[in-house]
C-alpha cells in the first residue's frame, strides 16, 4: 500500500507540470489511440443544427472545440444535414417524447448521430454527453440514449462576499471580480458556465447566504446582470441571497416585518426592479434567524410568513423563493439535532407553492458523516430541497483528498420509510414521494480564484460528482469517479483503476481518523480544521465539542433515544428500530444516538476504547 501511494503521489505531482487544472474535466486533448480517433472522426464529420438560438450556438461551439481537440480535425458546420457521418442538433418543442423539457435523446439514425430535445438546453446537455462519450472511450455505434434530470433545479450556492473573500472557501479568493464588473467579463465565467452545463447544473446563487444588502443595490444589480448574461446561453439562472433586513437598510423603513404593508410593497418593487435587469431571474435564497442573521422571528412572525411575503413579490414572475432550514437556538440543555424539525414542523403545509425549504443533508452542519436530516420524510405538504456542501469545511478543506460522492449517495439512498419501504431521501427530494412539482438539489460551491478552481487537485471531482448526482442520483460513485479521472487525469486503464480505488476509499478513511463511530463536531474552533475535542468554551454552548461527544468517566456519545434527548423519535418507527438499539446500531451512527461505555464490546469484538484506537 505504501508503494502504491508513493507511485500515485508521484504520478499526481507530475500532472502539475503538464496541466494547471484550469480546464477542469473539459479537457479536449488529442486522443492517443489513432484507430479510435479515426473511428470517431468518421462519425462526426459535420455538425448541423435546426436552430440559431444562443444556446444552440454554444452547443455547436462546444462540439467544434471538443472534436477539433480530441480528434485533431474540426467538423464542418452545416445548416442542414445533406449526408451521413455527422451530428444533427434537433430542437423539437412539439416532440411526442415523454422526456421533460431538459431531457435529451442521443441516437443513431440514417448514418448520423442525432441529439434531440424539446428545449435548447436539453440539446446542449446532449452535446456534452456526446463529448463525454469520446473523452471516456465509449462506442458511438447504434446509439440509443435517453436521459433526463431527476431533479428540476440543480444549483450551486456560492458563499462569496462583495470584498472578494469566500466563506468556507479553500481555493483562493472569489471567482466573481466585483470591482471589474460589469465592464470586464473574466473569461473564467464562460469556463464556469461550460463546466456547469456539462453536468446539467441550471442555477447558481452568486453571493453568501450571510448576505449583504449591497447585492440588491443598483450598482450590484448591474454587475449581476452582466454575469447573468454570460450564463444565460448555458441554461443557467441566477439567484441572489438576500438579507431580510434590506427594507430597513436600503429602503429606510422602520421595520422589516413581513406582515407590514410597506415592507411587502418594498419587496414587490425591488423584485420588479431586479427583473428589469434580469428578466429570467431565478429568485431569492434566504438564511434567516440563524447564527445572528435577521429574519421574521425578530418581529414575532414565522419562517412561513417571511418566505410567503417574498413569494408574493415573485408571483408575477417565473422565479421562486428558497428558504433555508438551517436554524438552531443556543440552548445548553437542548439538542441542536432537533432544532430545524421543531421550528418548521408546525409550518408544514403553510408555505406558498413558490417556496422550497432547503434542508442540509444532516441535522447538525455538514459533518463528515451524519444520519439523514429528520425533516426528510416528515413534511409531506412542503417541498423540501437538499443542501449538500461541496466545499470541504469539515472534510479536510484543500489539504485532504476526500471524494464526496459516496457521502452524497449514502444520504440520498437511505430509506426514510415515510410511505413504507423504498421511500428514500432521494424520492423525497425529487418530489415523487409526495407529488411535488418543484424539486431542488443545491451544493455549496468549492470554487475560487486558484488556477485549478478548487484548491486540492481532486476537489474538482466533488463539483463534478455533485452535478452528475443532481442530474441522476442513481449513478454509482465508482462510475462518476471513473468518468472524472478519464476526462481529467488519464485514460490509461491501470492508472484509472488505481486512482478510482483511492478516491472511493478516501471518505471512509477520512471519517475513520477524524470522526469515527458517529462522533461529530470535534474540530478546531472557528477555522473548523483539525481536532479539538477538548473545546469547552465558545461563544455558544452548541459550538463546543463537549456539547456533542458527551465524554465522561463512563463512556462516549450523545444519547438521543430518550434519556437525554428524544431526537430519534423524529424518524419513522422503522428507522428508530434500526438505530435505537446500541447493540444493533450500525457503527457509523452509534455515537450519534447512544452513550456507550468505554469498555462495552462492539460488533467488531473490540471495546469502544480499543475500536477508537484501532
Amino acid at each position: 500500500m505504501t508503494k502504491q501511494l508513493f507511485l500515485f503521489l508521484l504520478f499526481i505531482s507530475s500532472l502539475a507540470f503538464a496541466d494547471d487544472g484550469s480546464r477542469l474535466w473539459l479537457k479536449y486533448d488529442l486522443l492517443a489511440d489513432a484507430q479510435q480517433r479515426d473511428t470517431y472522426a468518421k462519425a462526426t464529420q459535420f455538425v448541423a443544427a435546426n436552430s440559431s438560438h444562443p444556446t444552440i450556438k454554444v452547443a455547436v461551439q462546444e462540439l467544434e472545440m471538443g472534436l477539433k481537440g480530441l480528434l485533431g480535425k474540426a467538423p464542418a458546420l452545416l445548416q442542414t444535414a445533406t449526408k451521413s457521418g455527422g451530428i444533427i442538433l434537433n430542437v423539437a418543442p412539439n416532440s411526442p417524447s415523454t422526456l421533460p423539457q431538459d431531457g435529451f435523446e442521443l441516437f443513431s439514425e440514417k448514418g448520423n448521430i442525432v441529439i434531440s430535445s424539446k428545449s435548447e438546453s436539453g440539446v446542449l446537455y446532449g452535446a456534452f454527453e456526446l463529448l463525454r462519450y469520446l473523452q471516456t472511450g465509449k462506442s458511438l455505434t447504434n446509439l440509443s440514449v435517453k436521459s433526463s434530470p431527476k431533479i428540476k433545479l440543480r444549483m450551486l450556492n456560492h458563499w462569496d462576499n462583495a470584498n472578494g473573500t469566500v466563506e468556507r472557501g479553500y481555493a483562493g479568493s472569489s471567482m466573481w471580480k466585483w470591482t471589474e464588473l460589469p465592464f470586464r467579463i473574466d473569461p473564467r465565467y464562460i469556463t464556469y458556465a461550460r463546466a456547469n452545463a456539462s453536468l446539467g447544473i441550471n442555477a447558481t446563487s452568486i453571493n453568501n447566504v450571510n448576505a449583504s444588502s449591497r447585492f440588491l443595490t443598483e450598482e450590484y444589480l448591474e454587475k449581476i446582470k452582466a454575469v447573468a448574461d454570460v450564463l444565460r446561453p448555458y441554461g443557467i439562472k441566477v439567484f441572489i441571497s438576500v438579507n431580510f433586513r434590506s427594507p430597513r437598510t436600503l429602503g429606510g423603513l422602520k421595520t422589516s416585518d413581513p406582515l407590514d404593508p410597506e415592507v411587502r410593497k418594498w419587496w414587490n418593487e425591488k423584485t420588479k426592479e431586479i427583473h428589469r435587469y434580469i428578466p429570467d431571474f431565478g429568485g431569492y435564497l434566504v438564511k434567516a434567524n440563524s447564527e445572528g442573521e435577521p429574519g421574521p422571528q425578530d418581529y414575532g412572525r414565522t419562517h412561513a410568513d417571511g418566505a410567503n411575503m417574498l413569494a408574493e413579490a415573485m408571483r408575477p414572475f417565473s422565479g421562486i423563493v428558497i428558504w433555508r432550514a438551517f436554524v438552531y437556538n443556543a440552548d445548553p440543555k437542548g439538542d441542536r439535532f432537533k432544532e430545524g424539525h421543531a421550528q418548521f414542523k408546525p409550518l408544514d403545509g403553510t408555505f406558498d407553492p413558490k417556496v422550497i425549504v432547503q434542508v442540509k443533508n444532516g441535522p447538525i452542519d455538514f459533518m463528515p458523516r451524519e444520519p439523514f436530516h429528520p425533516m426528510f420524510g416528515a413534511f409531506p405538504k412542503t417541498t423540501l430541497g437538499m443542501e449538500f456542501q461541496i466545499t470541504q469545511e469539515y472534510l479536510g478543506q484543500s489539504t485532504h483528498l476526500t471524494y464526496l460522492a459516496p457521502m452524497f449517495k449514502e444520504c440520498l439512498d437511505t430509506d426514510t420509510y415515510e410511505k413504507g419501504k423504498g421511500t428514500t431521501v432521494a424520492k423525497i427530494v425529487d418530489g415523487s414521494a409526495e407529488n411535488h412539482s418543484l424539486s431542488l438539489m443545491a451544493g455549496v460551491a468549492n470554487t475560487g480564484s486558484d488556477a485549478n478552481w478548487c484548491g486540492h487537485p481532486f476537489n474538482q471531482s466533488n463539483w463534478y460528482a455533485f452535478g452528475r448526482l443532481a442530474w441522476d442520483y442513481t449513478l454509482s460513485s465508482e462510475q462518476i469517479a471513473t468518468e472524472w479521472t478519464r476526462m481529467t487525469l488519464t485514460q490509461k486503464p491501470q492508472s484509472v483503476q488505481k486512482i478510482t480505488d483511492i478516491m472511493l476509499k478516501s471518505h471512509p478513511i477520512y471519517v475513520s481518523y477524524t470522526y469515527p463511530l458517529g462522533t461529530s463536531h470535534m474540530m478546531g474552533e472557528g477555522h473548523h480544521y483539525g481536532p479539538e475535542p477538548w473545546l469547552t468554551k465558545a461563544a455558544r454552548p452548541d459550538w463546543t465539542s463537549i456539547y456533542y461527544h458527551r465524554a465522561d468517566s463512563i463512556g462516549l456519545g450523545f444519547d438521543r433515544t430518550g434519556k437525554v434527548s428524544n431526537a430519534l423519535q423524529l424518524y419513522s418507527p422503522e428507522v428508530q428500530q434500526l438505530w435505537g438499539n446500541a447493540e444493533k446500531c450500525p457503527l457509523d451512527y452509534l455515537l450519534w444516538f447512544h452513550h456507550v461505555p468505554w469498555t462495552q464490546k462492539l460488533s467488531t469484538g473490540r471495546s469502544l476504547w480499543d475500536e477508537l484506537c484501532y
